[in-house]
């Protein structure tokens, strides 16, 4: 399974969560051309070497007519930057000439910022509006960060707790706690912890970013770690100021889910899981159960990635009268399997190979079996006992 893991311990930002999977990108230049390609009014880009507490990393300078984000002044009293709002935002990035799963990723984090700043000012969400210099910044983090997950591909998205600083940080309203309203929002679900560091570290485009790709949060997991690429924020802190994202393989966990019913026909849960199997489960079973007030039911029981799990729950929901699903997470240890194309007395039979462990287990392919039976009328056995005289 390709695995990526971001280390969020001086939390993220559109910058550096760009600058990071850059590094991990063998052709970080042509996403570059194609965030070029966006035209947007007065937006240049560069991916620079940059350096912090000695660790070599990576800095993604995003320019708006010269200057970055963080070189912009707040607008004095009285005077305020010009303002668009969600659907001049989608605008842009439905006509950037993107692929659509960019450009829908892209809008989906972008609505998530809309419904957080919503949330924290009491109003529509199509009433909010962003600071247009800040927005065309943040458009670009965005679009990169959802480009370059599109395609670097991973299986699965796992992040650290995220550490978001402590303090105050000065925005157009005002001075506000750390973290802002917004990105308190935004990371509600997601372990995050506040330690020594004085300052803003996890902005409202990372917390975004992070709510939108990420699927498990914790420590890193035992995997083998092919690349790694270093993101380097703008400002100087005692720690090194990175994210850091590591790219490699991991055997992914397998997730259980459990569910009892007692009102379902015998049709309706053969459909669920037969619905189940194809959306991509590892395997499904039933069993009959004693249920409350001694009715007799039957344990429903599906295995699953977890990159799968949302979409086997979703199915599970809608396919079956169950109101509850219990999880477990599980190792999962399975044999390396192939398909052989065998000449036998017969004709060509496929046989699955299954090896590992120290075992090395051969097996006709059933419906071969099956065909071999009508053409020849030996029975199933018969032809295991012939197919097995010939292998040996």
């Amino acid at each position: 399974m390709k695995f990526l893991y971001l280390d969020c311990g001086m939390g993220a930002a559109g910058d550096m969560l760009s600058a990071a999977l850059l590094q991990l990108h063998p052709a970080p230049e042509t996403v570059l051309d194609q965030i070029r390609a966006m035209r947007l009014p007065g937006v240049s880009v560069a991916l620079t070497e940059r350096s912090t507490c000695g660790v070599s990393g990576a800095h993604y300078h995003v320019a708006v007519d010269g200057a970055e984000e963080g070189d912009v002044p707040p607008a004095a009293p009285g005077r305020h930057h010009p303002h668009v709002h969600l659907s001049d935002v989608e605008g842009i990035l439905r006509g950037s000439g993107l692929e659509e799963a960019v450009v829908e990723d892209a809008v989906a984090v972008y609505r998530l910022l809309a419904e957080a700043e919503s949330a924290v000012h009491g109003r529509p969400i199509d009433q909010i509006h962003f600071h247009e210099v800040g927005t065309l910044d943040a458009i670009v983090d965005v679009t990169t960060v959802c480009l370059l997950l599109h395609e670097l591909a991973p299986d699965l998205i796992c992040a650290s707790p995220v550490h978001v600083g402590s303090g105050t940080v000065r925005c157009a309203h005002g001075e506000l706690p750390v973290p802002a309203p917004a990105t308190a929002r935004l990371l509600q679900g997601v372990p995050t912890y506040s330690a020594e560091i004085r300052g803003e570290l996890c902005t409202p485009t990372g917390a975004a970013l992070l709510k939108h790709f990420v699927s498990r949060w914790g420590e890193q997991p035992a995997m083998t770690v092919e690349k790694i690429g270093y993101g380097v924020g703008s400002k100087e802190f005692p720690r090194a100021n990175c994210v850091r994202a590591l790219l490699g393989e991991a055997e992914e966990s397998a997730v259980e889910l459990l569910c009892n019913v007692d009102d379902m026909t015998g049709e309706a849960v053969g459909f669920a899981l037969e619905k189940l199997m194809a959306a991509g489960a590892l395997d499904v079973s039933w069993q009959s159960v004693g249920m409350k007030k001694s009715r007799p039911g039957l344990l429903l029981r599906a295995l699953c990635r977890e990159s799968d799990r949302d979409r086997m729950l979703e199915l599970i929901f809608r396919h079956t009268s169950t109101i509850g699903v219990r999880e477990t997470l599980c190792r999962r240890y399975v044999l390396r399997r192939r398909e052989e194309i065998c000449e036998t007395a017969y004709g060509p039979v496929r046989f699955k190979v299954s090896e590992g462990f120290g075992v090395r287990r051969v097996k006709p392919e059933a419906d071969d079996l099956a065909a071999l039976s009508e053409q020849t009328g030996l029975s199933l056995d018969e032809l295991r006992r012939v197919l097995r005289e010939e292998e040996t």
